[in-house]
């Protein structure tokens, strides 16, 4: 099956953020596609550089690219939700970028399922 992900909480202080991301596990694990994960809202905080976590725990952002690597996962952040927050293509991490929200569209068209984290 292929699954498309919409992730719209930001990271640390919402479960959505590992919850989508355990899920995309998951679901790859079993030979499932995950085709993109679109961060939308404060989800596009997920994938910033900007985020310097203690060293005893997590790092969102890194999980993110290494899933998108590893895995050729599409990590997309809306372009409307990225400049209201002064994120830019330079302080994304490796395996994500910026566009437009008619990719979301998009998304949901070319997948069997698009499964939503967040409020």
């Amino acid at each position: 099956m292929n699954i498309g992900i919409l992730l719209k909480e930001g990271p640390y202080n919402h479960q959505a953020s590992d919850t989508a991301f355990k899920f995309a596990e998951a679901a790859i694990k079993k030979g499932h596609h995950v085709d993109a994960v679109f961060l939308y809202n404060d989800g596009v905080t997920n994938v910033t550089k900007l985020m310097d976590p203690p060293q005893d725990d997590r790092n969102i952002a890194a999980r993110w690219s290494e899933l998108s690597q590893k895995h050729d996962v599409e990590i997309l952040a809306c372009i409307a939700a990225s400049k209201r927050r002064g994120i830019s293509d330079d302080v994304l991490v490796e395996g994500s970028v910026i566009t437009g929200l008619g990719t979301l569209t998009d998304i949901a068209i070319r997948n069997e399922r698009l499964v939503t984290f967040g409020d």
